[in-house]
């Protein structure tokens, strides 16, 4: 793996199921919503339709594993969602999934028919590696609000990702900063697929298959490395 992802023994010690699968991808090329991409969330809308079998999302075995895990590291998760549960609700209301460029539309895709939390990384933009932990509250967090940048700290024990720059991702998947999220210029990216037990790691596996073929098709000649579940 080119760039370094690791996990802390303190969330190793909170989450003993957590397992992550990493999806990494150089000569990736981005750029606006198409027809394909559009109907491809529109699929996948369908197929978490057929698995929650009338369920509303946070009813799923997955998703209560991960409103359990929200609340153990101080986190209300009704109000601040993981990002699959977040996806799976608009999926299902009238509004439909956002359409948002090439790279963000596939993996929503795969997040929102696994009911797994995606993420992905501009690889160019993250200073020197990523790590999982539980926040001090001292650290950075840029962000956009009312249209201007802020800067925020996450509470105290909150799990957030990181890189050396500052936070990448507050409470664990709820909220991405800009600074390394997916833009239509972005060439390199790591995606990461996140789930805690119940989800079998096959599943994981076959969704980290999914998002490869995928990244692949709309990227042709794009290097893409899958790495094990960890």
């Amino acid at each position: 793996m080119t760039l370094r992802l690791t996990v802390s023994d303190e969330v190793r010690a909170l989450a003993p199921g957590f397992t992550h699968l990493a999806v990494e991808a150089q000569g990736l090329v981005n750029g606006p919503s198409t027809e394909e991409t559009s109907a491809l969330l529109d699929d996948a809308a369908r197929r978490l339709a057929v698995r929650l079998d009338g369920r509303p999302p946070h009813e799923d075995p997955h998703m209560a594993a991960w409103r359990a895990m929200y609340t153990a590291f101080g986190s209300k998760p009704s109000r601040t969602r993981n990002s699959a549960e977040a996806l799976a609700k608009r999926a299902l209301s009238e509004a439909g999934l956002p359409r948002i460029n090439v790279l963000v539309d596939v993996y929503n895709a795969i997040s929102v028919a696994h009911l797994i939390p995606v993420g992905g990384e501009d690889t160019d933009r993250i200073q020197g590696g990523m790590s999982l932990v539980r926040a001090t509250g001292d650290e950075d967090f840029v962000t956009v609000v009312g249209g201007g940048e802020v800067v925020e700290q996450p509470d105290a024990g909150e799990v957030v990702w990181r890189d050396d720059a500052g936070v990448t991702c507050r409470r664990w998947n709820w909220r991405q900063g800009p600074r390394t999220r997916l833009t239509e210029e972005s060439a390199s990216a790591v995606f990461l697929l996140e789930s805690l037990a119940p989800m079998p790691v096959p599943e994981v596996t076959a969704a980290g298959a999914e998002l490869a073929e995928l990244l692949e098709k709309f990227s042709p000649g794009a290097h893409i490395v899958v790495h094990a579940p960890a």
